[in-house]
């Protein structure tokens, strides 16, 4: 399939098209964002960027840095920013009921994922379960639970690259939510590089909290039902 295929296809096909494909075989529709130097009087090579160009970004700016290239952000859907919210929602509710240590949070959020100066992620919705991995900027390391919801300009991103990259960096527990496929892709790294398939239909688990919470998808639906209707 050409590069200008996958481009073109909706984002029902996204996953159905790459769902049996290793990163190698996708060619990634993606374009690295690029600003040029800090000073603006030179280009600086994919790949060289650095913490100090992520801080001097523009405020406002929706990049991510991973590996040292910089990465644009498109705005996200209104059915993005409902899924998102309302899971973040379940996760407070869960911690302000029954305590602990562990704290959620939602995107924007700065993870300076492998504690180096050459990758900054903002996933959708995050749990961090160690209060010294955080400080008054960002989330300096691996959190315990990320979510990413995705969307038709960041598909290859969330279920390939960043994938990978959080399951190196150590993160614990890792979910998919595909909105036009219904699906969420749940990842248990300590057990299993395999994703758990879920649906609309389902209450998706959190293994960090034993099960103890769950996300009821099909409450999330009907309450957004009415825009896949249009």
């Amino acid at each position: 399939m050409r590069k200008d295929d996958l481009e073109t296809k909706k984002e029902t096909t996204y996953y159905e098209t790459t769902e049996n494909m290793t990163p190698s075989e996708v060619k990634e529709p993606a374009i690295p964002y690029s600003s040029g130097s800090t000073d603006g009087t030179s280009a600086r090579k994919i790949g060289d960027k650095t913490l100090e160009d992520y801080m001097a970004l523009p405020e406002g700016a929706r990049i991510e840095m991973i590996d040292g290239v910089f990465y644009d952000m498109a705005a996200p859907t209104f059915i993005h920013q409902r899924i998102a919210a309302m899971i973040f929602n379940v996760f407070e509710n869960f911690v302000n009921a029954n305590g602990g240590s562990c704290i959620p949070s939602i995107a924007p959020t700065d993870v300076q994922l492998d504690c180096d100066d050459r990758t900054m992620v903002q996933p959708d919705v995050l749990v961090v379960c160690d209060r010294k991995k955080i400080i008054k900027a960002r989330v300096v390391g691996a959190p315990d639970l990320l979510v990413e919801v995705l969307s038709p300009s960041n598909w290859y991103m969330d279920i390939f690259r960043k994938k990978e990259k959080y399951e190196h960096a150590g993160v614990r527990e890792y979910w998919i939510v595909l909105p036009e496929q219904k699906k969420v892709l749940v990842y248990l790294f300590e057990k299993s590089s395999e994703p758990t398939e879920y649906t609309f239909d389902d209450k998706v688990p959190v293994d960090i909290w034993a099960g103890g919470c769950a996300v009821d998808f099909k409450d999330i639906y009907d309450k957004i039902r009415f825009l896949y209707d249009e």
